[in-house]
């Protein structure tokens, strides 16, 4: 087999050795969508399935049989030593791998949560973040168009009101774990406590990846995107000590760090992280388990917030943040067209 290649590099050689210079209209040539290559994450293992030559051509709906029968006919057998041929699982059978269609086409079938038009705070709240990191993520070798480039542009993140619910939810999330940690440790349930210690610092490595303003990738990459974070040079050793002894100083230091990184992004009002003990909110009850003023965060982004109705949504999140976007869900359901409804049903109520 030929020496591993990149597999956005092997679509850029593609494009510019093979494809560019059989079309003649208006295009955009790009690698987006799924795909280990488009987050430049794919190595030697990669090859085994759904790699290889391969790109997207968008052009106008009258231009797509054309484009189709030109490209194909001078398409090679082989490029760069890797055929240019091998089974889709999509088309069930042995096929290149080229998406020629319209723009609007291929972010229907292959992204349709993310709408093509301008979205409501609803609609945002309902794509998955894999989802936009597939439309953000990966190369365009050339946008004659614009299509891309202009729908890329108004996704690169959330409108700031959408951004800070997301910052509300994430402290809320991260707010109501802390207690129950503490708990299952003071009843000596050890077992109950690692688990919950894993969730905190999962909650907290997705805190990181809003505050820095990237979209994070679905389980498989989590780890390695975040190690490309900013955070991750001052976060990850602490959350090493967290996973490895469930070490309570690095518990604290994690949390405090977050509180200075959001009062850093200047999107709300500055609180000043703090440890402090746990008020249960019935009574007077206070219990000796360190946490931090996660209140007093979700307070600041909801006082930030200038649309009412987002303002007062119940701090349930957004589809990451309500449960685990797998593929099944987030492609081969209508879930998260049906979560947008139901968001702005809340939104208008």
């Amino acid at each position: 087999m030929a020496d591993f290649i990149p597999g956005a590099d092997l679509a850029r050689s593609l494009y510019d050795e093979v494809v560019a210079g059989v079309i003649d209209r208006p295009h955009t040539a790009c690698l987006i969508g799924e795909g280990s290559e488009v987050q430049g994450y794919d190595d030697q293992r990669s090859r085994d399935h759904e790699w290889g030559p391969r790109l997207q051509l968008f052009v106008a709906d009258a231009d797509v049989d054309e484009v189709s029968r030109a490209v194909r006919s001078m398409l090679p057998p082989e490029h760069r030593g890797y055929p240019t041929r091998w089974f889709s699982l999509a088309a069930g059978c042995v096929s290149d791998h080229l998406e020629i269609m319209t723009t609007q086409r291929w972010m229907s079938t292959r992204l349709p949560a993310v709408p093509t038009a301008a979205p409501d705070a609803a609609a945002w709240l309902a794509i998955p973040q894999q989802h936009l990191r597939q439309l953000t993520a990966g190369r365009v070798f050339h946008d004659e168009l614009g299509e891309l480039s202009r729908l890329r542009a108004d996704y690169a993140w959330y409108p700031t009101d959408v951004w800070r619910w997301l910052l509300a939810c994430q402290w809320h999330l991260i707010g109501q774990a802390l207690p129950l940690r503490a708990r299952a440790l003071e009843t000596a349930d050890d077992r109950g406590a690692r688990v919950l210690g894993g969730r905190l610092t999962e909650l907290m490595l997705e805190m990181a990846f809003l505050q820095e303003r990237v979209y994070r990738p679905y389980a498989k990459w989590f780890g390695r995107a975040f190690a490309e974070l900013e955070a991750a040079r001052e976060l990850g050793p602490l959350i090493d000590r967290i996973l490895v002894g469930q070490d309570d100083d690095a518990f604290a230091q994690a949390l405090l760090l977050l509180g200075r990184r959001h009062d850093a992004l200047s999107v709300t009002d500055r609180v000043g992280p703090r440890m402090q003990q746990f008020a249960v909110g019935i009574g007077d009850a206070v219990r000796p388990y360190p946490v931090l003023n996660t209140s007093e965060y979700i307070e600041a982004c909801v006082a930030s917030i200038e649309d009412p109705a987002l303002r007062d949504l119940p701090r349930v999140g957004s589809i990451d943040q309500l449960t685990h976007a797998d593929d099944t869900l987030i492609t081969f359901t209508d879930w998260p067209a049906a979560l947008a409804e139901r968001y702005r049903a809340q939104l208008s109520s």
